[in-house]
């Protein structure tokens, strides 16, 4: 496998990039950058003594970021559906590793990080992109078949069950929700059938409306968001604080570096809610140009979806455009009220190694994905799709 994988790269055609995309990220990570010390300054001089401490770090992460974007992007695609198995593997690994007394780092009540110790590092992150690929792998592979419940449908709903697993004992219903999501989106483009999809949708409300009942800050999460103002000093508090940096903002913005939420007020400023400091030091202009960027970025992953030469690479490109479309609306959908409270980060904005690593990471699998396509075909699995009916 080894000698397989390396005849395989050193035969791969050179990279074309697509610039849009490419360049579309790359302004989000710079914005982002300027943005995390704007809203972690205070906060990085009051715990670390040093006001750069955050910036250093996300400076240093876009790096490695970067890294992985050209290094995945010049991997033959054809490696990816080989080492899928082994990613799975290691991924269950690890996910059970940070439970395990002495590697796991528990903060806020769940233990999501892992602690190497030259590294700290999310396993959730690195386990929705091997979850996307495995799918892609799968329903491509199984084209002929896939509308037969026990080949399109049961194998992918038992993988998503043991990760689903993995993240209760976490816990991350936010991880949850947007793997089930992934995992409905890709077979339902996959072209698996729509009465086993409902099925799927139907069976999973029950164990939504369990978890949420099961864990007490979970309902007061989503009754702060139904009148956050009636828990102002509790649940309420982070959306009305969020809320106040968006009012203030206004159009043109209180100028960068000016926000008066992130000083102490606003939980989170340079992670979850970084959005919210944008809103307030940029306005809505600022707001505009996140929004833009955001939707080039999207618009280019439908589009290299669309005219993948083959049902794995569109496959592959539908499951990483879902997979950062939901964490932009989640993310940007709680900062402003719009959705319940989650520990979510906004993609390429938000303070942290892990999230940014493996987004850029997806990137570089969605611009290989480009270069790789057949001009001016669409991908099989979007035509086979639009050629049988449903």
């Amino acid at each position: 496998m080894t000698s397989k994988i390396l005849k395989n790269i050193i035969t791969h055609k050179p990279l074309s990039y697509d610039l849009k995309l490419l360049l579309a990220v790359l302004f989000l990570v710079g914005i982002g950058i300027g943005m995390v010390y704007s809203a972690s300054s205070a906060l990085a001089l009051r715990g670390f003594g040093s006001e750069y401490y955050f910036l250093k770090r996300q400076g240093i992460f876009a790096g490695f970021g970067m890294l992985a974007l050209v290094f995945c992007g010049h991997i033959p695609l054809k490696i990816y559906r080989i080492l899928i198995y082994p990613a799975l593997f290691l991924c269950f690994m690890l996910l059970i590793l940070i439970h395990i007394k002495g590697f796991g780092i528990t903060a806020g009540g769940a233990t999501r990080w892992l602690d190497l110790g030259i590294i700290n590092f999310q396993p959730t992150e690195i386990a929705r992109l091997a979850l996307v690929i495995y799918l892609a792998y799968s329903l491509s592979k199984k084209q002929k078949f896939v509308k037969e419940f026990s080949v399109g449908f049961l194998p992918h709903v038992i993988m998503l069950s043991v990760f689903v697993v993995l993240l209760i004992i976490q816990p991350d219903f936010g991880s949850i929700i947007i793997f089930g999501a992934i995992t409905w989106i890709m077979m339902f483009v996959g072209g698996v059938r729509l009465k086993h999809l409902f099925v799927f949708f139907v069976a999973c409300m029950p164990i939504i409306y369990f978890l949420i009942l099961n864990a007490e800050y979970r309902l007061k999460r989503l009754l702060s968001f139904l009148d956050p103002f009636q828990y102002p000093a509790d649940a309420g508090y982070q959306i009305i604080h969020s809320l106040m940096a968006f009012g203030t903002g206004g159009i043109t913005g209180a100028g960068i570096g000016n926000s008066y939420q992130k000083l102490f007020f606003l939980p989170e400023p340079h992670t979850d809610f970084i959005f919210s400091v944008i809103g307030e030091e940029a306005g809505l202009w600022g707001v505009m140009v996140v929004f833009m960027l955001y939707g080039i970025i999207l618009w280019r992953g439908i589009s290299i979806a669309r005219n993948a030469k083959d049902s794995f690479g569109a496959l592959t490109a539908v499951g990483i455009t879902t997979a950062l479309g939901l964490q932009i609306c989640i993310n940007m959908g709680v900062a402003v009220g719009l959705l319940p409270t989650k520990g979510l980060t906004l993609p390429f904005l938000s303070y942290g190694g892990t999230s940014l690593v493996i987004n850029m990471a997806s990137v570089g699998i969605l611009i290989n994905i480009a270069a790789d396509q057949a001009s001016g075909k669409a991908g099989a699995v979007i035509e086979d799709y639009n050629s049988k009916g449903r």
